[in-house]
């Protein structure tokens, strides 16, 4: 007996239902500056004092991404460009992504807009958002009597 394995192409059904509730979880549905042709996989992370966010765009041009932060809400977008590599070449599959995409993220806590860093390393845009001193947490200590 075959065991139910769903399609892929249900699973890329599920796997883009998942992503849009997600931003309705996140509260940035609306915030969406455009359409988007794609949407490149997206990590979101807290550490003590910073938020680290690191996006996967595999072929693209750090000069064709644009950062932005603008109060509590970091907004990250550009255009992977298609490359044809010859003019008259007969295409049998194209599975690659391209177009334009923009995610936006709702930040939880203030972060310092003076820090906040971009590095771009073998395909992955990492971002760094240090939160402000009141935004980290602080111990507090317990008294005893």
């Amino acid at each position: 007996m075959k065991e139910l394995i769903p399609a892929p192409s249900l699973m890329s059904f599920r796997k883009e239902v998942d992503r849009f509730l997600d931003r309705i979880r996140e509260g940035d549905l609306f915030d969406m500056p455009a359409a988007s042709d794609w949407i490149p996989n997206l990590d979101f992370s807290e550490q003590p004092d910073t938020f680290i966010v690191k996006l996967e765009v595999p072929g693209m041009d750090p000069k064709d991404i644009e950062v932005l932060y603008q109060n509590g809400l970091l907004t990250i977008r550009g255009e992977k460009k298609n490359e044809v590599d010859e003019k008259d070449a007969r295409q049998y599959r194209m599975e690659r992504s391209f177009g334009t995409f923009a995610r936006n993220l709702r930040l939880p806590t203030p972060v310092d807009e003076k820090l906040i860093a971009a590095t771009f390393k073998n395909g992955v845009l990492t971002i760094r958002l240090p939160k402000t001193a009141d935004a980290k947490a602080h111990a507090i200590p317990i008294k005893v009597f």
